[in-house]
């Protein structure tokens, strides 16, 4: 039974796990779906109440009905790299590749309908506050007296992208900024805007949730910082392993089982009580430099969980296996 990772070439990430993956001789093979048509075939039969069918990529050749799991990293856009690329051969791609991985029994981390409605940052609010994790207040609008309004309550507040990465070619990150007490808001009338009460953290923290284990990690802030978007702010200390605290590591869980994923990278607010404040959950974020840093197996955590085949999974918190005796 192989695994096989749907991914980008350069992704250096999906290397960490591929290396776990060789050394306990489960087979792998990794694409592109931009390099299909080209570097990339496939083909498939469905008779007698079954489909057939295999891809092929590096000269490798595997059957649609041996996958034991499909890992959806960061995978192009489907026929990006055609010979004559255009909207319709991307979509015809797109509909044959994971119309036919649908019709296997693989694993997958995460399934394509499940990730792309966990993007959803409002929705993603909704089912954290009704999972028990705490939430900011938060205001996305196109009114600008909503804004004015919302930051004369909560005068201390960010700005995000509603979205994520702006989708320039590479993409490019916006970052979380702070608002300027004396802000025009005129401008949110061009596009939705999302504000958010401003959590004077201590600490940024991101969990990694790999199907039941959760991972985190916790660097120190200054709470008084300009630069406050973890990805931009310049570092002043490592980032070390953290205890779940059992609520919340709860309330995760039932965030996953909500959203129906098996990996996630969420990412929290620590104030100076404690509280972990949600901000986000990525379902497809890096965890490359938690484990530089840290040295938490997330890389052959992820292959463990692509390797099995059973559906039943061990619990654990912390790295200390939790399941109900």
């Amino acid at each position: 039974m192989t695994v096989l990772i749907l991914t980008c070439e350069e992704d250096v990430t999906a290397d960490m796990v591929v290396v776990h993956l060789n050394a306990s001789g489960v087979p792998v093979v990794r694409l592109d779906p931009a390099d299909l048509p080209g570097g990339v075939a496939l083909s498939g039969e469905y008779v007698h109440g079954s489909f057939q069918g295999h891809l092929s990529s590096g000269g490798r050749l595997v059957g649609i009905e041996g996958l034991r799991s499909v890992w959806v990293r960061r995978p192009g856009t489907p026929a990006a790299r055609a010979v004559n690329p255009s909207a319709w051969l991307s979509e015809e791609t797109s509909q044959a590749l994971y119309g036919m991985l649908r019709g296997s029994d693989a694993r997958w981390m995460n399934h394509p309908d499940a990730a792309r409605r966990a993007r959803y940052k409002p929705w993603q609010l909704r089912v954290a506050q009704r999972c028990g994790l705490p939430v900011p207040a938060t205001l996305i609008t196109t009114f600008p007296r909503a804004a004015e309004e919302f930051a004369e309550r909560f005068p201390d507040l960010v700005v995000k992208p509603v979205s994520g990465a702006h989708p320039k070619d590479p993409p490019q990150a916006v970052p979380t900024s702070r608002v300027a007490p004396d802000a025009d808001f005129s401008a949110v009338a061009y596009g939705p805007t999302l504000l958010q009460r401003r959590v004077a953290k201590r600490a940024d923290v991101r969990l990694t949730v790999v199907g039941e284990r959760l991972l985190a990690a916790r660097r120190t802030a200054d709470p008084n910082a300009r630069e406050i978007d973890v990805r931009f702010a310049p570092p002043t200390s490592p980032w070390l392993p953290a205890e779940v605290p059992p609520r919340l590591a709860k309330s995760v869980r039932a965030y996953m089982r909500e959203v129906q994923l098996s990996y996630g990278a969420f990412d929290f607010a620590e104030d100076a009580d404690g509280t972990w404040w949600f901000l986000e959950c990525n379902q497809s974020g890096q965890f490359g430099f938690v484990e530089v840093e840290t040295a938490q197996p997330i890389a052959r955590t992820i292959a463990e969980w692509l390797s099995r085949t059973a559906p039943q999974e061990s619990a654990h918190v912390n790295g200390r296996d939790c399941t109900a005796r």
